[in-house]
């Protein structure tokens, strides 16, 4: 017997699932080991489409209503292997051609302009600031009225609300966040057990460490957000400045030049010096981007995606 025909076996000697918490549970335990992301993705989908059949057959109770639909959805190992699958093939119809290997240092130095990755991580890090103040102010504005209310009779409502949009805007962040650092999140939120008392639901919302890290997360956005923003602005603006200075110089510009409270002319034989400076500013900057690009999407992932599923 071969490694698959065992997978195989062992899957089949697990009991059918006689509940839709157990249903997904198995699959939670079948998908161990793979990304979050995909997972919470799977878990929302399979519990979507069991409440759904389970709903059209209010007369069956939840362990023949699982029976009969694990024939066209399922069992949940060969659920989590057809995630499995899709994923890899979706992961790579979706990616970028890698730029062609570098042999050597100067190459990889200067490689990094054929990166696409490259020039999104930049223009997130631009785009940062405005979703950070926007993260920052809809969080202490959510926090602060909740707070307030919470005296009143509305106060559970408006509670309610703001988290659920704070779930909302975790989902956005993170399709920004995939597209642009191409780092998988999820596309669907977190799954809810439906079949829970309201008030229960609501409870889990709030006792979810995943509800306050995402609040974390859009409390820390304004200061990144400043702090990628400002780094890109500046270093764009000075490397392309020395790139252009001899060009400007050899069309009769000259520039004064402003460092630890000196401040005069610029010499003419500093001109030409200045476009290697630039350029050797520019793509180190260029490497500097795509990589916190890669750490603000681990960060992103850390925060924003429940880690168990």
């Amino acid at each position: 017997m071969n490694a698959n025909d065992s997978s195989n076996a062992s899957a089949s000697d697990k009991p059918m699932p006689h509940s839709i918490p157990e249903y997904l549970d198995q699959l939670r335990d079948a998908l161990r080991g793979s990304d979050p992301a995909l997972i919470q993705d799977a878990l929302y989908d399979a519990e979507e489409y069991l409440r759904s059949e389970l709903a059209e057959d209010p007369g069956e109770d939840e362990a023949s209503v699982i029976a009969s639909v694990a024939g066209s959805y399922g069992a949940p190992e060969e659920v989590a292997d057809i995630y499995r699958d899709t994923e890899t093939q979706v992961a790579t119809a979706l990616r970028t051609p890698p730029p062609p290997p570098r042999q050597t240092a100067l190459g990889r130095f200067f490689g990094v302009a054929a990166d696409t990755r490259t020039y999104s991580a930049m223009f997130y890090m631009l785009l940062s600031l405005a979703t950070g103040i926007f993260y920052f102010t809809w969080a202490v504005t959510g926090l602060s009225m909740s707070l307030g209310f919470s005296i009143l009779i509305i106060g559970l409502p408006f509670v309610v609300l703001f988290f659920g949009s704070v779930r909302v805007l975790s989902i956005v962040e993170g399709r920004i966040v995939e597209v642009m650092l191409g780092e998988r999140m999820p596309r669907r939120p977190l799954y809810a057990e439906r079949g829970q008392p309201w008030m229960t639901r609501v409870g889990a919302m709030f006792t979810d460490p995943r509800s306050w890290s995402t609040i974390l997360y859009m409390l820390l956005m304004l200061p990144l957000g400043i702090v990628y923003f400002t780094l890109t602005v500046t270093i764009l603006s000075v490397s392309l400045s020395f790139i252009a200075a001899p060009f400007a110089w050899f069309f009769g510009q000259h520039f004064d030049i402003s460092l630890n409270g000196y401040h005069g002319p610029d010499p003419d034989w500093l001109a030409p010096l200045l476009l290697p400076l630039g350029v050797l500013l520019l793509f180190a900057y260029l490497h500097a981007a795509r990589g916190i690009g890669h750490l603000h999407g681990q960060l992103a992932k850390h925060l924003l995606v429940r880690s168990g599923s």
